[in-house]
């Protein structure tokens, strides 16, 4: 084993400290006010970009900035093959960035809603961590953006509108992440499941036919052709149909997204506790990081609406995309 995946796989394991971990995301849960568990943040390895006087919209935002942080330093002492491995995890980021620009090209349909205040951050500084960021950034309409996607590793999504492009995006990320993480083959297949479901049978659309190709080289050709939730789920395979177990309607599919946090979370502890050198441990660190930092922005939004037990923690969400 060489000297990049003994210094590589030392950061990972090193990385375990930064996370909140059940007893801290249970006590930031219980905080009675938004300021109280601002407070307590700024107190944890999540204090880099939290202020005090944030909103939670800006406090959510400010973990994912941290969460990143962590990840372009990761990868910063990754061989090659680690550093790639880091990037195809953390492609959400790039997401988001292109989701927000597109945003600004949309604003309608892409408002805060009734009573809300405008939130419009900075786009994530990804460094290395980027794919094709600082091109489809400087794309000024959707059909140029579209246009950007296709002549990179992102691949065409198949349309110009905000949907296709999310869903686009994250079918390519998925199947990218697969391609190139085994250890992360069945987190990718289930979240697209859990995409596909949500998209056409609950919101009842097509997805672009690109994108349709794309998840069925997860889920199977019978899966994508279902037109039937119970139809679906019988035809998914066991890397994805794990995440669908006692959810027998599509309109329960938000519980999914929960089982898969903590799936990712489970696997990457498992994956980072493993002995020796090389890609696992990397590839559990991020998977760690990232659970934790989603259940910190949710105990953070309970914290918002007033607080919980001390000893809840994040297992169910309230159904974000």
């Amino acid at each position: 084993m060489g000297a990049g995946w003994v210094a590589g796989t030392t950061r990972a394991r090193a990385l375990r400290t930064r996370c909140l971990g059940r007893e801290g995301i249970g006590e930031l849960a219980s905080s009675g006010t938004l300021d109280e568990a601002l407070r307590h943040l700024a107190a944890t390895a999540y204090r880099r970009d939290v202020t005090v006087g944030a909103t939670a919209a800006e406090a959510q935002r400010a973990i994912s900035s941290t969460l990143l942080w962590h990840l372009r330093v990761l990868a910063g002492w990754q061989p090659s093959a680690g550093a790639r491995a880091v990037r195809a995890l953390a492609a959400g980021f790039e997401i988001s960035n292109v989701m927000h620009h597109l945003g600004g090209m949309f604003p309608d349909s892409h408002g805060p809603g009734p009573g809300a205040e405008p939130f419009h951050p900075a786009p994530h500084r990804l460094g290395a961590l980027a794919t094709a960021w600082p091109r489809l950034s400087r794309t000024r309409t959707a059909a140029e953006l579209r246009t950007a996607l296709a002549s990179s590793s992102w691949g065409d999504p198949g349309g110009d509108s905000p949907a296709a492009i999310a869903s686009g995006m994250r079918i390519s990320a998925a199947v990218r992440l697969a391609d190139a993480v085994p250890d992360a083959a069945r987190w990718a297949a289930a979240r697209v499941a859990l995409q596909f479901g949500r998209e056409t049978l609950v919101l009842g659309r097509r997805l672009p036919d690109v994108s349709l190709r794309r998840a069925a080289r997860l889920l199977g050709p019978r899966a994508v052709a279902s037109g039937a939730y119970a139809d679906f789920r019988q035809a998914l395979p066991p890397t994805a149909s794990w995440l669908f177990d006692d959810v027998d309607e599509a309109a329960d599919l938000w519980r999914a997204e929960g089982r898969w946090w903590h799936a990712v979370g489970q696997d990457g502890r498992e994956l980072l506790r493993r002995s020796g050198f090389g890609p696992r441990p990397v590839v559990g660190a991020v998977a760690l990081l990232s659970a934790d930092a989603w259940r910190t922005r949710g105990a953070l939004e309970l914290a918002a609406r007033g607080g919980g037990p001390k000893h809840w923690t994040v297992e169910v969400p309230d159904g974000p995309g």
